[in-house]
């Protein structure tokens, strides 16, 4: 059952949280669970054939450990196909807190396995970069609805998916923002340039508004080099969305 506590009385406006959530038939919880890495979530393509396309970045500590991630989402019932993207990449030491090596990749799988649709009739929407991890996905969302009924409607996603969810932090969009602007703080000046113009440029929307070679061309930087910051980026921003008490 849902571990939801009412968002704080004091907080005003439009309420951003982060749900820890299970759900049965999803393969990044099934492959994170048995595997030693683990995923970002970046966007989702619709296909012709009524599938899906994400786009994922995998990390771990070790390169052995990536290798045996592609393995088991290549062996999974539940995708339909695996492309990698880009070679791996080797974070400077000391510099990102999600691992040592990335991989990126495109899986092809069934949309009826994804939260999002759900997530979305339930008033909340998606916004950022969604990790998996040890078998748990992390959802940063926005709730868009009746924050008096969170508890009621969080039971209905949970029962409509068989879902289990635990609401692990409840801010005000506006405290989120500072958070976030907290957290830039341990970026290099390339990587803030990189990640706020992605922002800017409603990379991380639903539908996304630009794609990176857009957002390479107008840095007059290669692709290859705009995704290795977003990426490093993205890495020490994550701890951003680690558990806390609500």
């Amino acid at each position: 059952m849902s571990n939801a506590s009412a968002p704080n009385s004091e907080l005003t406006g439009p309420t951003r949280l982060t749900l820890k959530v299970w759900h049965p038939d999803c393969w990044t919880l099934e492959v994170t669970e048995n595997v030693d890495a683990g995923v970002t979530a970046h966007t989702v393509y619709n296909t012709p054939e009524d599938a899906v396309k994400g786009h994922f970045t995998v990390y771990a500590d070790r390169v052995e450990d990536i290798d045996d991630f592609v393995r088991a989402t290549e062996r999974s019932r539940l995708t339909d196909s695996v492309s990698e993207l880009s070679p791996r990449h080797e974070f400077d030491n000391g510099a990102s807190n999600v691992g040592n090596t990335t991989r990126e990749l495109m899986v092809e799988y069934d949309p009826e396995n994804s939260m999002t649709d759900s997530l979305l009739s339930h008033g909340f929407v998606h916004d950022a970069p969604v990790r998996v991890d040890d078998g748990w996905e992390y959802w940063p969302v926005i709730d868009t609805a009746d924050r008096a009924d969170l508890r009621e409607r969080l039971d209905s996603l949970e029962a409509a998916n068989q879902a289990e969810i635990i609401v692990t932090k409840v801010t005000s969009v506006a405290g989120a923002k500072n958070h976030v602007s907290h957290q830039l703080d341990k970026l290099s000046n390339r990587q803030r340039e990189v990640f706020e113009l992605a922002c800017r440029r409603d990379y991380y929307t639903w539908p996304r508004a630009t794609t990176t070679r857009e957002l390479a061309d107008e840095l007059d930087i290669s692709k290859t080099t705009l995704l290795e910051h977003l990426r490093k980026a993205e890495a020490k921003l994550l701890n951003q969305y680690a558990e806390s008490t609500p």
